[in-house]
């Protein structure tokens, strides 16, 4: 009985191993289930899960800028095609 109950109640351990890896890969079914009826009862790893999240969210953000501010102005454009006339 206690073994099944290990397999079924994660440790916060386990549960944070498994908030991490989902952030980078899909957990398996089993695993899902057990960090849903962990997080479902443990308010501190729902709170760190949230809190990853949002970091993930906001590293994504830097690593991928918004295409709109990269785009050049008209000015800027004729400004670099007058300066590669000039090298020819």
């Amino acid at each position: 009985m206690k073994n099944t109950m290990n397999i079924i109640m994660l440790s916060c351990k386990k549960a944070t191993e498994l908030i991490e890896k989902k952030l980078v890969t899909k957990l398996s079914a089993v695993e899902k289930i057990q960090l849903k009826m962990h997080t479902a009862v443990c308010g501190k790893c729902t709170t760190y899960k949230n809190q990853s999240e949002i970091i993930e969210k906001c590293l994504a953000q830097i690593h991928q800028p918004n295409k709109e501010a990269m785009k050049l102005s008209s000015e800027k454009k004729e400004q670099i095609l007058k300066e590669l006339e000039k090298t020819k």
